[in-house]
């Protein structure tokens, strides 16, 4: 089989591997394959006759074969749950009763840092389920297809007589994603047997455009639900550590924290074996996430070359084999070590290469060698072609071997070492953005900049971050000596990128790049690198403007010309975001939570980079979501019912935004035909004129307050000025009320909306929605209320 066969083969088995994403589209790679087999049985010019004599028709066939096979091969692969899967008993679970609580026994998997709440995470192997459940039917109506893996025992409930509890102990399999307090979760290490006791849950999915979808995430893990837990207790059995790799992982981080201490360590420590192995502070993390210094917080093909470059240095005088002997070790103990990841393992599948190559006395075809070793990674795991690092190191790594020498070429009037700076950086950046783009919906301004500035600090570091590595594996003291003598290196590090991370613009969200965009940039960055015509004198230059036109173009469409309003699932918060062809309003910001997880990717992907009126009408106590949002977003005038509590203020002179208090009964112009009113403070009643249709958010009141509401002269709804959208928190609300306001849409913040409340207003016809039921809303004068998760495909731009 010739070179030329085994590429063909290599790329039909990715391409039926990409091709799930479509339904069918297995068979779709199949009838490629037919196809053009097909075409070059059909006799040729003479021209083309070269190509048949390369790619026979044969392999054609085979190739779509393959990919049809792979398709097959990625669904047998896909994680499901089994039949005794913990995630099958979730039916035990009231999701109403946060006082049910679940004991589950398993083996530690693997430890995986803290959240931003301060929680340890664990990966757990169950194998034993305990709960308790409150039915007032009798056993035989209910799970009995559980009883095949439970011993159930029944008992009567004190509280209430006629209620029974049925005690469910059950043996489970699978894998559950736990979270504890911090104390719980000290010092807890793979391998160990623990009992852990709190809440069962189900893992949701996205309910807000841009949100993530922690379900999705734990399926790629073959997890399917999740344990809140409240304490533990560790198995008298499972009391012995059990050696491990992770155990020489510890012994090197708690080397180099010895004497540099937080962050400087773990920061050391991240960079030497990735931030998945180390709790590096969430703070630092974020930082060089933000300028584009994420690559050097994971394990890559940076640290293998630097690795290799220490092996060929201290076996110089070895022979090649023997070279590769020692080489090949330490690549495995370091993959190992990492914890494996699928970018490191692309990065030691290529050294692994380079060192075989002198043996074999062949010289390295670097692109055979990628295409290679993605073509075997993918083999062995195919469920990496959906993991975001395995695209992003292989696009990036393209880059450095196809784009790289180009850019060089143009930098030849500048000395190499300095050349190289500056294109390897740029190479990288051509490949892997259209994808960072398409997931992440913002763009780091400083990326290439830093990266440039800090390359020769960030090799010195890693070097030395090795070095330290090995003694403190051995002998702790000496690698805490020389990770010593990175302090002020370190240190020059992090001040950098915590400058270029608090510059203005330093990241600017562009909006969700369609797939159509992102395979349209792709197909333009092959066509340029493959087409010798485009690198003649500055024709690449068209390439580029068309480039930023495709993805600017369809966003400034969108935003000049759209008029929609979201309301957010924020559990119960009342947040909205308005926007009004360019213009923006954001009514309420929840808390930290709310803002991160929730509002914050809802701007990235609608490409919101300026907030023209900020309006607080919440309490003082669900504000703190702002002091987030202002510093990640421009806000240019702030509202709010009542003062500031001092910080906010501060935060809100600092930020140069135009501040005021809402007064009572005055119309405030707000972003484009926006208008706010506030008709009551405490408990707030406002009323939002939004172009010809008027809101109306409604805070919780009892039903003396509402009785004194029916007096309020400027009422919507009351003065013959209509009502469409009552907003309201899900609470009892009076009958005469609701018919004076007549609104023509009611959405609730609360999934449980009150019954009474709810048969009013079905039977005088309102619609009525819930956010935490039915997920974000989004309203559009031609399309009236649709759920915002259903319209994230784009029918607003050109794509």
């Amino acid at each position: 089989m010739t070179s030329a066969s085994v590429i063909v083969i290599c790329l039909a088995y990715i391409l039926g591997l990409l091709m799930t994403a479509v339904p069918y589209g297995g068979y779709g790679v199949l009838g490629l394959g037919v196809a053009i087999a097909a075409i070059l049985s059909l006799p040729l010019p003479v021209r083309f006759r070269n190509l048949r004599n390369n790619f026979k028709p044969a392999i054609w066939l085979t190739a779509g074969a393959i990919g049809l096979l792979a398709s097959f091969y990625l669904q047998w692969r896909t994680p499901t749950p089994g039949p005794d899967d913990i995630s099958q008993f979730l039916s035990l679970v009231n999701p109403e009763n946060q006082e049910q609580v679940a004991t589950v026994s398993g083996k530690v998997l693997s430890t995986n840092g803290l959240t931003r709440s301060e929680k340890v995470r664990l990966w757990l192997k169950p194998t034993h389920l305990q709960i308790v459940v409150a039915e007032k039917e009798t056993k035989d109506e209910r799970n009995s297809d559980l009883d095949s893996y439970c011993s159930v025992e029944e008992e009567v409930s004190v509280e209430e007589p006629e209620t029974k509890l049925f005690k469910y102990d059950c043996q489970v399999s699978g894998k559950l994603y736990v979270t504890v307090p911090l104390l719980q979760g000290t010092a807890r290490y793979p391998g160990q047997l623990l009992t852990v006791t709190g809440r069962l849950y189900e893992p949701q999915v996205a309910a807000n455009p841009g949100a993530f979808d922690f379900k999705a995430y734990l399926a790629k893990e073959g997890c399917f639900s999740g344990l809140a837990g409240r304490y533990i207790t560790a198995s008298e059995s499972g009391g012995q550590e059990s050696w491990g790799l992770w155990q020489i992982r510890r012994r090197i981080v708690k080397s180099q924290a010895r004497w540099l201490g937080v962050p400087h360590g773990p920061l050391v420590s991240a960079m030497v074996l990735g931030r998945r192995a180390v709790d590096l502070p969430l703070d630092i993390r974020d930082d060089f996430i933000q300028v584009g210094l994420a690559h050097v917080l994971a394990a890559s093909g940076f640290h293998v070359a630097i690795i290799l470059s220490l092996v060929q240095v201290l076996t110089s005088r070895f022979s090649d084999r023997l070279k590769l002997g020692n080489g090949t070790t330490v690549l495995i103990a370091y993959v190992c070590l990492t914890g494996g990841s699928a970018s490191v393992w692309r990065a030691a599948f290529m050294g692994f290469g380079a060192l075989l190559a002198p043996v074999m006395q062949r010289r390295v075809n670097p692109l055979g060698c990628l295409l290679l070793a993605a073509f075997v990674l993918l083999l062995i795991n195919p469920l990496w072609i959906w993991d975001l690092g395995f695209q992003l190191s292989f696009l990036a790594t393209l880059g450095l071997l196809v784009t790289s020498p180009a850019v060089m070429k143009r930098l030849d009037w500048l000395p190499t070492a300095i050349a190289s700076l500056i294109a390897v950086p740029i190479a990288a950046t051509i490949w892997v953005l259209p994808l960072l783009l398409y997931v992440f919906s913002q763009i780091s301004t400083y990326s290439i900049l830093v990266n440039i500035i800090t390359s020769f600090l960030i090799a010195g570091i890693t070097m030395g971050g090795f070095i330290s590595a090995v003694l403190g594996a051995v002998w702790p003291l000496a690698g805490s000596a020389i990770a010593w003598l990175l302090y002020y290196p370190v240190g020059l590090l992090i001040l950098i990128v915590r400058f270029f991370s608090r510059l203005p613009g330093s990241l600017i969200s562009t909006g969700t790049l369609s797939l159509v965009q992102m395979l349209i940039l792709y197909g333009l960055i092959i066509f340029l690198w493959s087409v010798p015509w485009w690198h003649k004198g500055r024709r690449w230059v068209w390439a580029f403007l068309f480039a930023i036109a495709l993805i600017i173009v369809p966003v400034w469409h969108r935003q000049t010309t759209v008029l929609q309003v979201t309301a957010l699932q924020t559990n119960g918060q009342p947040v909205l975001v308005i926007q009004d062809r360019g213009k923006v309003t954001l009514i309420n910001s929840g808390d930290q939570n709310t803002a991160r997880y929730t509002i914050l990717p809802f701007l990235r992907q609608q490409a919101i980079n300026q907030i023209d009126w900020g309006i607080a009408t919440s309490s003082p106590g669900s504000r703190s979501g702002w002091y987030l949002i202002m510093d990640q977003v421009r806000v240019r005038n702030f509202a709010s019912t009542g003062t500031l509590n001092a910080t906010l203020t501060s935060v809100v002179q600092d930020r140069n935004a135009s501040y005021q208090v809402l007064p009572v009964g005055e119309i405030l112009p707000a972003a484009g035909s926006t208008s706010v009113k506030l008709l009551q403070d405490r408990p707030a009643l406002v009323e939002l004129t939004i172009g010809d249709r008027t809101w109306l958010w409604l805070e919780e009141r009892n039903q003396s307050e509402q009785n004194q509401l029916l007096q309020h002269k400027s009422l919507p709804g009351t003065q013959g000025k209509p009502l469409q959208v009552l907003w309201w928190s899900g609470e009892p609300l009076k009958a005469d009320l609701l018919m004076a306001l007549n609104p023509e849409v009611a959405i609730a913040t609360s999934e449980n909306i009150d019954e009474e409340t709810a048969a009013i207003l079905t039977e005088a016809n309102i619609s009525i929605y819930s956010t935490e039921r039915d997920g974000a809303l989004q309203w559009k004068p031609d399309s009236g209320f649709v759920s915002a998760i259903e319209n994230t495909d784009g029918s607003d731009s050109f794509f």
